[in-house]
């Protein structure tokens, strides 16, 4: 490290120091694990992809089937979204997206995609009490990480245009987009409950529907828990990283004032 930037770090506190330190390391031992489970997820991911299901169902024959037999035929199955929003189901536009791939491969993987999306229709048909906080607290969840460079950038002009740049708005904004993205982050962990619900629900109708064997059950099973840990996982090292760049805006700031005063 430069000598200057040790010595740009007597000018900040003690607290705000020990507090980078420890999010600093979180971040780390948290990335580590996100990289660790990433890696096995992708092994898995790519094993079971290339193992053809019993059935020989693509994830859009196994959409269409459980939607169909559950009542829910004006659900589409589409690609249009996909690329977006991943393999996911829409509350908004009755439907189920799923990647491109997933709808023409008849893996274990796009068996346990196209299920487990369906399932969440079928929870949104029956009114589950999870999947309504779901589709309420949906559009919250994307507030939270959306706001944060719009109401950093307008509390630093904001700042330049009215108070000369002292630092005080910025930092308001900054602690404003970091309490909406830890609403965002409860929010979203209290989203995986119906995720979790709707992958136990897939299992459950491919066993009674003859859809996949009891191995298979148990193979998408390992695959659903994967994600799950690096859904967490993702969300955690997400909102570290906005508190490690809080944090950093702290430390400029009170640098600013230091020089400030030295002049």
């Amino acid at each position: 490290m430069p000598l200057q930037e040790l010595e740009s770090f007597e000018n900040v506190s003690p607290a705000v120091l020990w507090a980078m330190l420890i999010v600093g390391g979180l971040i780390v031992l948290v990335a580590a694990v996100s990289l660790a489970v990433s890696l096995w997820l992708m092994i898995k991911y790519v094993t079971y992809n290339r193992r053809k299901n019993t059935r020989g169902l693509t994830g859009q024959d196994a959409a269409r089937m459980i939607l169909d037999n559950h009542g829910l035929g004006h659900i589409k199955v589409s690609t249009f979204g996909s690329m977006l929003f991943g393999n996911s189901y829409s509350h908004y536009f009755k439907k189920v997206r799923l990647r491109r791939l997933t709808t023409q491969k008849a893996s274990i993987t796009s068996l346990a995609m196209g299920a487990e999306k369906s399932a969440l229709a079928i929870l949104d048909k029956e009114g589950d009490k999870d999947m309504r906080t779901r589709v309420v607290l949906t559009p919250l969840m994307y507030l939270g990480p959306l706001a944060v460079v719009p109401l950093l950038l307008i509390g630093v002009i904001v700042d330049i245009l009215f108070f000369r740049f002292s630092g005080v708005v910025t930092l308001v904004a900054a602690i404003l987009s970091l309490a909406l993205f830890a609403v965002a982050f409860v929010l979203s962990i209290m989203t995986l409950k119906t995720e979790k619900k709707a992958q136990d629900r897939a299992c459950l109708i491919m066993a009674e529907q003859d859809m996949a064997t009891a191995e298979e059950i148990e193979t998408m099973r390992e695959l659903f828990r994967l994600y799950n840990i690096q859904y967490v996982n993702d969300i955690i090292l997400e909102f570290l990283q906005l508190i490690m760049r809080v944090l950093q805006l702290v430390a400029k700031l009170q640098q600013s004032s230091a020089s400030s005063k030295s002049r």
